[in-house]
């Protein structure tokens, strides 16, 4: 199995977590993405959107982050990660939409405005980011985890970028419920951190 990857990549973070959290072995293919190498054919011959990450699993090409979980999630996990069943799946889901929506647009961009000097409006992404954690703090309120009794996909999409956010000025110091819930993601065995967390 081969991850196209970067290190400070949170989306590809997410995939070395689920991995680890599985016990899955892989090669790192690493991408420079400061100097454009997702751009270039050997990447756009895999995803045709020139981003990162990439599974390549024996040949089985996946792209996108949440495709790859769900992927590994179904091949190799159980359905503690992604449940089957319609309503617990439906849960799982509107976190991951969380994840992809005011956690992308709002803390994982203005992390890139601080830490890589993107050209993006670093109020408007943390005031969308603000929208997400405190959605995710309601979440919490009484709750170990976001979709059910137990971690799924839910958590493992949405972690990387709330633990990330203090890179792009945000403080988690209001939101006990998250804090508390990046501990106990931390302490799951085989997790792995990456910098910045």
């Amino acid at each position: 199995m081969k991850l196209y990857d970067m290190e400070l990549s949170g989306n590809c973070y997410k995939i070395r977590l689920f991995c680890a959290l599985l016990g899955l072995q892989f090669q790192s293919v690493t991408v420079d993405l400061m100097r454009g190498e997702h751009k270039q054919p050997a990447i756009l011959q895999l995803n045709p959107r020139g981003q990162i990450p990439v599974l390549d699993d024996g040949g089985i090409i996946v792209w996108d982050s949440l495709a790859i979980l769900t992927y590994l999630a179904r091949k190799y996990g159980n359905e503690q990660w992604l449940p089957l069943a319609a309503e617990p799946l439906a849960r799982v889901m509107q976190w991951l939409a969380l994840s992809e929506n005011e956690l992308l647009y709002g803390l994982a961009r203005a992390r890139a405005v601080k830490k890589f000097k993107r050209p993006w409006d670093l109020s408007q992404c943390q005031e969308h980011g603000k929208q997400g954690l405190a959605a995710l703090e309601q979440q919490l309120n009484g709750r170990l985890w976001l979709a059910d009794e137990h971690p799924t996909l839910a958590d493992i999409a949405c972690y990387p970028y709330v633990a990330l956010a203090p890179e792009g000025d945000m403080v988690l110091d209001e939101y006990p419920q998250i804090r508390a819930w990046l501990s106990r993601i931390q302490v799951l065995p085989g997790y792995i951190g990456m910098p910045g967390i």
